[in-house]
């Protein structure tokens, strides 16, 4: 702490020489002279020695040191920016004997001049009336003659733009923690998740038979259920379960699906037998045709259509969209979504500089783009300029999808992607290269496994895995460097531009369903033009009188389909208590009646997340057995476990049976 308090003293103005604990550990000699317009109300840091103490804090070892002393030292004479005449220090010199550069300088009495030396000092002369090549600058530092100004300017506001101003005591105390410490600081590696298969409605007759049959393939299941003790008595005390009801979303809590990536939605509306049921509702296990129905516990509006908003709007970011999430783009006004600022090497000396710009006509439709543009120079040990996001208010999750796809225009260079998972400022940046090809549009994919832990140009081999779950910022780079030694062959100094007009994620093909739900065969029919409801099942001809339970249900489907989730719709027939293995018929346009097995559904349910051909499609199921004969199972001879590939490959995209209800033309039932 004392010496915390003996630098902020020097940092501060008090003391014209560096204190000896200090001036030990230069590697070499430094002379600064700059003049400051002072920062108010932060005038404390308006001090020469500021430069010094913000680059140390970009530095690993003690070594980095000597970095900061070959920026300004000189074998001849050092130039330094003056803008008045008044009192002059000059370093003797002999002092060029141990190894000290010597240098004159003109000062205002509001400057200081420091001198800093590994080895003893040497008595300094002052000589005044005494004036050596002046410049006015008020921002910059000249330093030897082969060198070109570093815009201190320009450094302070990097600095203020992606922190903000600098507590004093705080930055001075931060800076001896640098020097200290050998490692940076490793960030808790989080649980890692296999992918957990969420089942809603799982105490129900076909979500049950869902979780078992997951169970027994040994995959992560974790359960919806509105009451943990008939859950737990169905399933065991072990079972990974939280409670919730859809149709409450302060319920559904999104730490609760952490670790998601599918959901098998069997939730339903409650029908019952008016003249009640046995404790094992066997009547209802018949079907409704064998019995007077209506509605027990919420009503279909609420289940169905509301339970549906609020359960998508949850499970969205775990399961992902099938067009990728959008980071950047001019779609909705998504431009305003991140905050872009110049991040380059003037935060090492160097003179690059790059901006971000939009430009109003130039993108492939002559529509809104971004561009990345700047004058890259490798002077003054320089050599990259970047553009990089403020760090985002909330942690974008992209735990849900395979990579990051940026559409841009190439200028034949190579350039960097780098993805930043925490909101300190100077840390691990995961960064994967891509080559572009000139004067041309395209798709860049860099996939979230090729991204490597990299840190000042190395890789850090025992870094945290990437954690695609908490990315705080973005940044394109374009660099002399690639990393560990490498150079990047596309190099070449002077100005470049890329424009890019979208940032956004992606998932591998083939795409496969990551939100199955079952809903019920004969939603479209209760308002379908010419159709003889006397020959529909009951749940039609009554859907008035269930409070317009097809209705919701459609209403249901419909927020699935028009969420950007990649999903599958299953409309059951009447639901038995048969056991699977009959043949089955899967029918578009929502036309067929007859019966199907709730084992068969739940079999078809855990096939559907595993098939690119279900992906977007809506289809009903039956079996072939007529309704007037039961189904039963010879368990010396069971039937063959069905392939059901077969069925989803002759499904088509788009096919609903709202077509009828569209065109007002009757469809066969």
């Amino acid at each position: 702490m004392v010496a915390v308090e003996t630098l902020y003293q020097w940092i501060g103005g008090r003391g014209s020489l560096p204190p000896p604990w200090l001036a030990a550990v230069l590697p070499r000699s430094i002379f600064l002279t700059v003049r400051f317009t002072p920062l108010r109300p932060y005038q404390n840091l308006s001090r020469p020695f500021i430069w010094f103490v913000f680059t140390l804090l970009r530095s690993k070892y003690l070594s980095a040191l000597q970095t900061v002393t070959n920026y300004f030292s000189c074998e001849k004479k050092m130039i330094c920016s003056c803008y008045s005449s008044g009192i002059s220090y000059s370093v003797p010199i002999p002092l060029n004997s141990q190894g000290i550069s010597s240098a004159n300088c003109s000062i205002k009495s509001h400057q200081k001049s420091f001198f800093l030396g590994q080895k003893h000092i040497t008595k300094v002369s002052y000589i005044s009336n005494q004036r050596l090549y002046l410049r006015s600058n008020r921002a910059k530092i000249y330093a030897t003659n082969a060198r070109e100004s570093w815009d201190i300017g320009r450094f302070l506001k990097t600095l203020f733009f992606f922190n903000g101003p600098p507590n004093p005591l705080k930055f001075v105390e931060s800076l001896i923690g640098k020097v200290a410490s050998e490692e940076i600081k490793e960030v808790p590696k989080k649980m890692e998740y296999s992918g957990i298969t969420l089942v809603t409605g799982a105490t129900g007759g076909v979500g049950r038979r869902v979780v078992d049959l997951l169970r027994n393939k040994g995959a992560p299941v974790r359960i919806l259920v509105r009451n943990e003790e008939k859950a737990r008595s169905m399933f065991g005390p072990d079972i990974d379960l939280i409670i919730g009801d859809v149709t409450k979303k302060e319920t559904l809590n999104p730490e609760y699906f952490e670790g998601v990536k599918k959901v098998i939605n069997a939730v339903s509306v409650i029908v019952g037998p008016k003249e009640g049921d046995t404790p094992d509702r066997q009547k209802y296990s018949q079907g409704i045709k064998f019995f007077e129905p209506e509605i027990k516990g919420d009503p279909p509006e609420k289940v169905e259509y509301i339970g549906m908003q609020n359960l998508i709007n949850a499970v969205t970011n775990k399961v992902g969209l099938r067009d990728g999430k959008l980071l950047f783009g001019f779609e909705v006004n998504l431009c305003g979504k991140f905050i872009w600022g110049a991040l380059d090497d003037v935060v090492m000396g160097g003179v690059s500089e790059s901006s971000f710009q939009i430009l109003p006509t130039g993108s492939e439709s002559g529509g809104p783009t971004g561009l990345f543009k700047g004058v890259v120079s490798t002077s003054n040990n320089g050599g990259f300029t970047s553009i990089r996001t403020k760090n985002f208010s909330e942690p974008e999750d992209l735990s849900a999808y395979d990579g990051i796809e940026i559409r841009l225009k190439g200028d034949g260079k190579r350039y960097k992607l780098i993805l930043r998972t925490s909101y300190e400022w100077d840390t691990v940046g995961y960064t994967a290269i891509f080559d572009t090809v000139k004067d041309q549009w395209q798709t860049v994919k860099v996939p979230f496994e090729s991204l490597k832990p990299i840190f000042r140009a190395k890789t850090l081999f025992d870094a945290p895995k990437f954690d695609p779950s908490n990315i705080t910022a973005l940044q394109l780079m374009f660099s002399k460097f690639e990393y560990d030694g490498k150079l990047n062959p596309t190099f070449k100094e002077g100005p470049f531009e890329l424009p890019f007009s979208t940032i956004k994620t992606y998932i591998n093909e083939p795409i496969k369903p990551r939100f199955v739900h079952v809903s019920s065969a004969g939603v479209t029919r209760p308002d379908r033009p010419g159709l003889d409801l006397t020959k529909q099942p009951p749940a039609v001809r009554m859907n008035k009188e269930l409070g317009s339970i097809l209705t919701y249900k459609l209403k249901g489907e419909d927020v699935i389909r028009e969420s950007g989730i990649p999903y599958a719709i299953i409309r059951p027939c009447a639901l038995t208590e048969e056991p699977a293995g009959a043949d089955l018929i899967f029918d578009q346009g929502d036309n067929i009646t007859g019966k199907v097995a709730r084992e068969e559904i739940a079999r078809i349910c855990i096939a559907s997340l595993e098939s690119p051909y279900a992906c977007g499609k809506t289809f009903e199921v039956k079996s072939t057995v007529p309704f007037s004969e039961p189904f039963v199972v010879d368990p010396t001879n069971p039937p063959k476990e069905k392939d059901y590939e077969v069925y989803f490959k002759t499904l088509k995209e788009g096919i609903t049976g709202k077509e009828a209800l569209e065109k007002g033309v009757p469809a066969p039932v």
